[in-house]
């Protein structure tokens, strides 16, 4: 992260944020997934976190990924980004239960295909993913230049 002051938000689960101004979104993932994307040259960019892949279009869509992620482009679409300069990176759906790891599909791995898919169906470019694994994820994003900062936990 660079060394101007930018507001910090934290995101929680279930929630997504988009901005024009300099903003560094943090969150903390374990099976959930973030989807964050943004445009450089206009600055603008954004960040969900859900923690199911799909689910009823409810007052909480923002939970589920398929919702999450239609709702981050058409916000960050909203404020002025274009979609062919859009970029994305993916972070978290770790399996952090072990009971959960008996070889069904898990929440976190279908988390993590529901935002693959969504991005390959939109044409944005996928530039750098974290996924998987056992380990939890604290999250840093810069949504004007799409700096990412991770740390296991």
């Amino acid at each position: 992260m660079h060394g101007l002051m930018v507001a910090v938000r934290y995101l929680p689960p279930g929630a997504l944020i988009a901005s024009a101004e300099p903003l560094e979104v943090t969150t903390i993932l374990g099976s959930c997934v973030s989807v964050c994307l943004w445009d450089a040259d206009a600055g603008i960019g954004g960040m969900n976190h859900y923690l199911l892949p799909t689910g009823a279009a409810t007052e909480q869509a923002q939970r589920y990924g398929d919702a999450a992620n239609a709702m981050l482009l058409e916000r960050v679409l909203a404020l002025g980004a274009n979609m062919r300069r859009l970029r994305a990176k993916v972070f978290g759906g770790a399996c952090v239960v072990k009971a959960f790891r008996n070889g069904v599909t898990t929440f976190a791995e279908r988390n993590i295909r529901v935002a693959q898919e969504f991005l390959r169906e939109q044409r944005i470019q996928l530039v750098n993913e974290d996924v998987g694994g056992e380990r939890g994820r604290k999250l840093r994003f810069r949504t004007d230049d799409g700096q990412a900062l991770l740390r296991y936990v």
